[in-house]
């Protein structure tokens, strides 16, 4: 129900843009006011919202090369799985890291998409 775009310069003056979308697949449909955090590995916030109503938070920046997480809020949407985290890494500044989604009660799958 999530996507959101990340967009950092890193210190080769490259951009790297991150984005996400969460899916609710129980409900067929993007998930509203799901509250999502980017963090660095080490767990230094970078930013934090909601998700809209087309289930997006776009803007954010980074600005290195390097590990991150989005953590996201799942509680309301999937009870057992409170939160999920997706850690990722980011390697190239040339390229764009899409880091869907797909979120249902008792499963939840993701994937680097394009």
């Amino acid at each position: 129900m999530v996507a959101l775009c990340v967009l950092a310069h890193t210190p080769f003056g490259g951009r790297v843009t991150i984005s996400t979308h969460v899916l609710d697949a129980q409900r067929g449909r993007p998930a509203t006011g799901l509250a999502v955090r980017l963090e660095r590995a080490d767990g230094t916030l970078v930013s934090a919202g909601e998700t809209g109503p087309d289930g997006r938070i776009t803007g954010w920046d980074a600005t290195e090369v390097g590990v991150y997480r989005l953590v996201f809020a799942t509680g309301a949407l999937a009870p057992f799985f409170p939160e999920v985290v997706l850690t990722f890494h980011v390697a190239d500044p040339a390229e764009h890291y899409h880091v869907p989604l797909l979120l249902s009660p008792f499963a939840y799958s993701t994937y680097r998409g394009s």
